[in-house]
């Protein structure tokens, strides 16, 4: 299978336990059992963004603030959505609506979705990681591809999303040669389109990939027209279960 040509990844990758990481469903008021499941005793999760209205929105919002809250008494990271449209924002705007999350929702830290990939943007990234590290202390940076960066972006974020897109690409997909330098807790894989019948198929994929943080989701985006990280996978108690229980930090 191509996804198993690689030889820069060995064997040994293959025992890697898997842990969510939710790329942020709808919001809670149009999505209270999807938020209310993740604080469900056992579920294997490494943390969760929210995302209150294309960022953290222009005051705090109560049902936001209340299911933020129940996840971070479960002991459960949650993550502030910032969107950096690949470079497009500036530095002072992601850095504003980052002050905002910490003040309104106290988040563990944050996901930079829509990161650039190319070297020539690195250095902004960096500086923005930087920053938002030195407000959280002890938080997490995760950096949202999409699809494998520049290396020099794993010495800038605690994670990076180096796949999201649907299962018929995930299927062929090669992971880059370079990512074998690093431990399989530094790579996300978001996948959506993923058949019931080949959940342990796209599993087998993430552990031999060297990726332990991982979203499979039976939810199609309809060519583009619908998010579909918003609603919880149809087989969600089945991954649950085939994950396990235990989760290393």
């Amino acid at each position: 299978m191509p996804h198993l040509t690689s030889t820069a990844v060995g064997t040994a990758s293959t025992d890697i336990r898997l842990g969510f990481g939710v790329p942020g469903y709808a919001h809670p008021l149009l999505a209270p059992l999807e938020w209310g499941e993740l604080t469900r005793p056992g579920t294997p999760l490494h943390w969760v963004v929210l995302n209150v209205a294309d960022g953290p929105g222009t005051r705090p919002d109560p049902h936001c603030l209340a299911a933020a809250g129940r996840l971070r008494n479960a002991g459960i990271r949650v993550l502030g959505h910032l969107d950096v449209r690949y470079g497009a924002r500036t530095f002072a705007e992601l850095i504003s609506d980052a002050h905002r999350y910490l003040d309104w929702y106290r988040v563990d830290g944050f996901f930079l979705d829509r990161c650039p990939t190319d070297r020539t943007a690195l250095p902004e990234v960096s500086r923005t990681a930087t920053t938002l590290r030195a407000f959280l202390g002890e938080g997490h940076i995760v950096l949202g591809h999409g699809s494998h960066p520049h290396p020099g972006y794993a010495e800038a974020a605690d994670q990076l999303v180096t796949f999201s897109g649907p299962w018929s690409e995930y299927r062929w997909s090669q992971v880059a040669e370079w990512t074998a330098d690093h431990p399989a807790d530094r790579f996300c894989h978001f996948v959506h389109s993923v058949p019931r019948g080949h959940l342990e198929e796209a599993l087998r994929i993430a552990r031999w990939q060297g990726a332990s943080t991982i979203y499979f989701t039976d939810r199609t985006d309809r060519g583009g027209r619908v998010d579909p990280w918003e609603t919880m996978p149809g087989y969600w108690d089945e991954i649950v279960s085939r994950l396990g229980t235990g989760v290393s930090e």
